[in-house]
């Protein structure tokens, strides 16, 4: 299910290529840093991008758990597990920004 990153994310890569690289070397770093799994890692940064209500890091970060392996279920769970957290509006947000990814 690979797909093209957006048009803004490959203007940034050809503009700034060093650094879109150190940008996503950190990312993987961090990934490396600890036990969670792929998937498990991009459900608690899709938390994160629904927290500073940022729609294209939860697009980005829907798109990347169901390559590693999420399904759309686990990631409304994510983002419903949040409600107490962030508040049913921010979240009411990220699950519609899910939904553009999703198909729904």
């Amino acid at each position: 299910m690979a797909r093209k990153p957006p048009k803004t994310y490959r203007t940034l890569q050809k503009k700034h290529p060093e650094l879109l690289r150190a940008v996503e070397a950190l990312g993987e770093a961090a990934r490396k840093a600890g036990p969670l799994d792929g998937k498990t890692s991009h459900l608690v940064q899709l938390a994160a991008a629904a927290a500073v209500r940022s729609e294209g890091s939860v697009h980005s970060h829907v798109r990347r758990a169901l390559e590693a392996g999420a399904k759309p279920g686990e990631i409304r769970h994510a983002l419903l597990l949040l409600t107490s957290t962030i508040g049913f509006p921010t979240v009411a947000a990220a699950l519609t920004w899910a939904g553009d990814v999703l198909g729904e």
